[in-house]
């Protein structure tokens, strides 16, 4: 009888290991390979505000699409996530965006924010192939892709190139990111053997999170056993820790798609040219600024390069760059110099990082000293926090600096994510009540800690700003107007409520004593530096 039931329970149990496999074939019939049983992170990605693009662009001598910065134009997003980026930019943009994911879970939830906040987008749940053959989509000033390209087969980049081709205005920019080589070459055995016990294992699992733990766990134990790899690629050890704290929804999308292609620029080149494409720019600017990217003998080595493209490879091997967050664009238009310095004046900046706070260096792949000489004048000016015409500070400083190192100020200070560039009047009263909406939405749904978006929306920049949970319930309790007292008291309750702890440097502070004091080190941080930056961007008001 005994051995009846043990065959009975090998049976059930092989059942079950069956309809699980049955069931992921059925999912990846749609998902394509891509994993779709656990859901995305709840990032916001600056690079595709299309407001963003515009100071890359100055600083390569490119002229943008005119609508980005003065009318309503058409954006797409494909492969949005949970959709943050594309409902902040619907919120506080001037823009009518389209997108599409092919997660049914993840598009549900950004159809729910942007019905929400009211921001007109047209948010679909399709695949690559069914969305870009719909027929009621329009010509688009801007289409972006964050963390997809690497991740998808040939057959959805060919769908998607064809896309861009034909969808693209002429002009037009895209934004698309990817894993780079050769940067990709000594951490891709991590990758692949991650990968391969994952889907060994997997029926064996209790979770999908837990399958990732184990599984990274496995790799950190094959990698101890194995000296000859690990002496020569030691950063393999380094990233396996690093792992083992990162969410496993980023490990899970970022490591365990059936699809994954790092590819070198020259490759990502061939894809796009047959789209009309030509590299413009990085997306942030000290990413092309050599000053923060090579050292001397580098940068005059670099300076031979005549031909753009093929410098964008040497830098990639320089550099070994992992990921490239890069600008191209629909046929290339040159600024002239009087061009390139009216389209300057044209623009509105505000600096919203409180003067104390900017350091007086930038940093790419180094770290450089900036001038005072030149910074302080332009910040003594900025420093106000109110917002300023690019042409009046060329009026108040052209007796002391050319107008182009004024504009390379300018663009550092944006790249150091200090500046930004501010929409039209028409833009910023037009998004007002949709980030308004957002805004209210997320600060409500932070009294739980489970909720797990960390940003609000800027009317002024048509961006996010990003807020943790503590420094939310600040901003909660300052919002209903109490007492410094009372708005402590009000995030300690819904600290307690949750069922957390306040830390310090690691430790879990459980005394209610310590933990109460570090909070309130916190809000005193957060009243002097994150309040003056929510009111000045338009998050709250300045009344």
């Amino acid at each position: 009888f005994h051995n009846v039931l043990v065959n009975i329970f090998d049976i059930y149990k092989n059942y079950l290991i069956i309809l699980k496999l049955m069931g992921e074939s059925l999912m990846s019939s749609w998902s394509e390979g891509y994993v779709s049983d656990i859901n995305y992170t709840f990032g916001y990605y600056s690079e595709l505000n299309p407001n963003n693009a515009i100071i890359p662009f100055l600083m390569a001598g490119i002229a943008l699409p005119e609508s980005i910065s003065t009318s309503q134009y058409n954006a797409c997003e494909l492969g949005f996530g949970q959709g943050i980026s594309v409902n902040v930019h619907a919120a506080a943009g001037h823009a009518k965006w389209y997108a599409t994911d092919f997660n049914p879970s993840q598009a549900n939830f950004a159809r729910y924010l942007s019905d929400v906040t009211n921001n007109g987008a047209l948010i679909a749940d399709q695949g690559f192939n069914e969305f870009c053959k719909r027929d009621d989509l329009p010509e688009f000033d801007f289409i972006g892709l964050h963390g997809i390209w690497s991740w998808i087969s040939d057959e959805n980049r060919a769908i998607v190139v064809d896309f861009i081709r034909r969808k693209l205005k002429v002009g037009g920019i895209l934004y698309i990111s990817y894993n780079t080589l050769p940067g990709w070459s000594a951490p891709s055995p991590l990758r692949h053997l991650l990968l391969q016990h994952h889907n060994t294992m997997t029926a064996h699992s209790n979770s999908r999170q837990q399958n990732i733990k184990d599984s990274i766990e496995f790799v950190g134990k094959v990698f101890a056993q194995s000296p000859h790899l690990t002496q020569k690629s030691p950063e393999l050890l380094s990233r396996v820790e690093r792992l083992k704290n990162h969410d496993p929804h980023y490990v899970a999308h970022e490591y365990l798609n059936k699809d994954w292609q790092p590819m070198y620029f020259a490759d990502m080149q061939k894809w796009l040219e047959s789209a009309k494409l030509t590299f413009a720019c990085s997306s942030n600017y000290l990413d092309d600024f050599h000053e923060t990217l090579y050292n001397q003998e580098q940068r005059e080595f670099m300076a031979g390069f005549s031909e753009p493209s093929f410098a964008q490879t040497v830098k990639d091997f320089i550099l070994n760059k992992q990921f490239r967050k890069d600008f191209w664009v629909k046929g290339t238009r040159r600024l002239n110099g009087y061009e390139q310095k009216q389209a300057w004046k044209k623009l509105r900046v505000l600096l919203h990082t409180p003067r104390k706070q900017i350091e007086m260096k930038a940093s790419s792949h180094l770290t450089v000293d900036l001038n005072v000489d030149l910074f302080n004048p332009i910040l003594d000016i900025l420093q106000d926090h109110k917002i300023h015409s690019v042409k009046d500070i060329v009026e108040v400083l052209k007796d002391h600096f050319n107008e182009m190192d004024i504009f390379t100020v300018l663009a550092i200070l944006a790249g150091k994510n200090n500046l930004v560039v501010v929409q039209s009047e028409e833009a910023i009263e037009q998004a007002r009540p949709h980030c308004e909406a957002f805004n209210r939405y997320v600060l409500e749904q932070s009294r739980s800690s489970q909720f797990s978006i960390n940003y609000l929306a800027s009317p002024i920049t048509g961006g996010a700003y990003n807020l943790d949970m503590v420094q939310r319930w600040f901003l909660l309790a300052h919002i209903e107007g109490l007492t410094k007292k009372k708005q402590l008291d009000f995030a300690w309750s819904l600290l307690k409520e949750n069922g957390l702890f306040m830390a310090e440097d690691g430790k879990t502070l459980e005394k209610d004593e310590e933990g109460k004091a570090r909070m309130e080190v916190i809000y005193n941080g957060f009243v002097e530096n994150q309040l003056p930056q929510l009111k000045c961007l338009g998050i709250i008001s300045t009344n």
